[in-house]
């Protein structure tokens, strides 16, 4: 689950969970970023130590490139990360920053530590390729200047191996999460449905993106949504667009599978909304937007969906929010709303003061105490 630092103890003591996540953000030249979060850039040490000593697998999102300048100014997110990877200067201060981190977290080898490096960056390399070939996108890497990434060549697959060089060099203990973005193909399984011959043509579009990218991460992130579905209605005015179906989960599903096949890496499901249907305190409000992932992945007895996701290679999921207001596991806004009045048969009293009812919480250690799948 997303877990702010501090809170691993209350985490573990929650049973049923065995990863925490914490994104490493704010650009690496603009004084914001993760480096001064904390004297001696320690954020990443304070992290690692606090998980491990609570039996917590950590990870980090590394998100870093967005937020730099000058691409920080640029209101499309793909415009700001091709800037930001043909500025020089940028680009050198971006590769000092990762070996920061990697040396960091090297320094708990042999335990290991996920890198879950630059999400949406890869589907938008993806989107500006010609013929999914990574080695089509400019990128600065050894024009840096930086002894370290002599030879890699100035692409998008130079920058992907320079990732893992510096990984390999510095911190053997961090596993590396590569970020499939299915929009990287141009199309959108949830809202443009397409059907399973066109399913699997996306996969395997996915799968010579990753290949040509000549570098071996270790894992796959994935992920279902950016927001509740009760968030897309009352906030983006969707109309309902967010929800999903089980027709939308199969054809999830069958992409996964196809792309852990196609390319041999297994996939951690990322990022996903925490709100249900169930739980009074969901009332479509701040911090109380429902949704329907955690019921269809834990839906514990039966077990059935998370199986059809272990069988196509879903090894973790990891939830929590991705925009400001959404639903959390937490009180993230001490707002003390637990059992307010039903809005649409969530009749369910709160098992907590968790924005999500604690609904979540309950579900997992369920799932923990019965029968926790065994991965293949």
């Amino acid at each position: 689950m997303a877990d702010p630092p501090g809170d691993a103890g209350a985490l573990a003591a929650s049973q049923g969970f065995g990863l925490r996540y914490q994104y490493l953000s704010g650009g690496v030249n603009t004084g914001k970023g993760w480096q001064t979060w904390s004297p001696g850039a320690t954020f990443v040490d304070s992290y690692v130590s606090e998980s491990l000593s609570n039996g917590l697998l950590p990870v980090f999102s590394y998100y870093m490139l967005r937020q730099s300048a000058p691409g920080d100014t640029r209101t499309d997110d793909r415009e700001a990360d091709l800037v930001n990877l043909a500025t020089p200067a940028t680009m050198r201060s971006y590769f000092e920053d990762l070996e920061t981190v990697l040396r960091h977290a090297g320094a708990f080898a042999p335990n290991p530590v996920v890198l879950h490096v630059e999400p949406d960056l890869w589907g938008f390399l993806q989107q500006s390729s010609t013929a999914d070939d990574p080695r089509t996108v400019p990128a600065l890497v050894s024009a840096t200047g930086l002894p370290e990434l002599h030879g890699l060549a100035n692409n998008a697959a130079g920058l992907a191996q320079a990732i893992v060089r510096l990984r390999d060099r510095l911190a053997p203990n961090v596993l590396l999460a590569y970020h499939l973005s299915v929009f990287g193909t141009g199309k959108d399984l949830l809202y443009d449905k397409p059907p399973p011959s066109e399913i699997d043509q996306l996969a395997a579009r996915s799968a010579r993106f990753y290949r040509s990218l000549g570098a071996r991460f270790d894992v796959i992130f994935g992920e279902l949504a950016n927001h509740d579905a009760g968030y897309g209605e009352v906030m983006l005015k969707d109309h309902g667009a967010s929800w999903w179906h089980p027709a939308d989960y199969e054809r999830e599903r069958r992409y996964l599978a196809d792309v852990v096949r196609l390319t041999g890496r297994r996939v951690v499901l990322w990022q996903i909304p925490v709100g249900n249907t169930l739980m009074r305190a969901m009332n479509n409000t701040r911090f109380h937007y429902q949704d329907n992932h955690v019921q269809w992945l834990l839906d514990y007895p039966s077990g059935r969906h998370l199986r059809a996701y272990v069988r196509a290679g879903v090894i973790a999921l990891l939830f929590g929010p991705a925009l400001p207001g959404e639903t959390c596991a937490c009180d993230a806004d001490h707002d003390g709303l637990v059992n307010p009045p039903p809005i649409d048969g969530n009749t369910l009293r709160s098992y907590s003061a968790d924005d999500d009812g604690g609904f979540l919480r309950v579900r997992a250690h369920a799932y923990a105490q019965g029968r926790a799948l065994r991965l293949p």
